[in-house]
């Protein structure tokens, strides 16, 4: 799925409907079990170098920068396919994970489930982010107001770090 980077890009391109602030919503998908791994935000450029690359590049809205999945932590993403929505608003981008696609050390990062009024852990951790990324990465990982989880922190980022879930999976009888 690489696009060579003198090509221009593909025409559908221009028939997506971007937000007015030129950002579509990205779901991203394993492609082999269906399972969801991440959402996150892509502008044309994004879109462009993931083609370009057959990996997926999206842009962080909270440091109005573009990042590329798994540029730190070696967690990348290899597009197999992407499909549009019936709307053309929003893609599903289906890929091979190379690593875990959360930057919390889960495969997913839909890792937790909504019963009662608690969060409950359904998966065990596939990495421990203490050794992929450095204490400033993490800190500078995501900002309260941006569910997007850039692999590649800006060194001038100012968000604050969210609490981190625990990392040991519920006891069988919970979930």
């Amino acid at each position: 799925m690489n696009l060579p980077d003198s090509s221009p890009p593909p025409t559908w391109i221009d028939r997506m409907r971007w937000s007015d602030d030129g950002l579509i919503p990205a779901i991203v998908q394993d492609a082999s079990t269906g399972s969801v791994l991440m959402l996150a935000w892509m502008n044309r450029e994004a879109l462009i170098r993931s083609l370009q690359t057959g990996q997926t590049h999206f842009y962080s809205r909270s440091r109005r920068a573009l990042w590329h999945k798994g540029a730190t932590s070696g967690h990348t993403q290899h597009i197999e396919q992407i499909r549009v929505d019936c709307d053309a608003d929003t893609l599903l981008i289906q890929v091979r994970q190379h690593g875990g696609a959360c930057h919390e050390g889960y495969l997913s990062c839909f890792f937790r489930l909504a019963v009662g009024d608690q969060w409950i852990s359904d998966q065990s951790p596939v990495f421990d982010p203490d050794r992929v990324y450095t204490q400033a990465e993490l800190s500078r990982s995501t900002a309260p107001t941006d569910p997007t989880t850039p692999d590649t922190p800006a060194p001038s980022a100012q968000a604050e770090r969210r609490p981190a879930a625990s990392a040991a999976p519920p006891p069988a009888d919970t979930v």
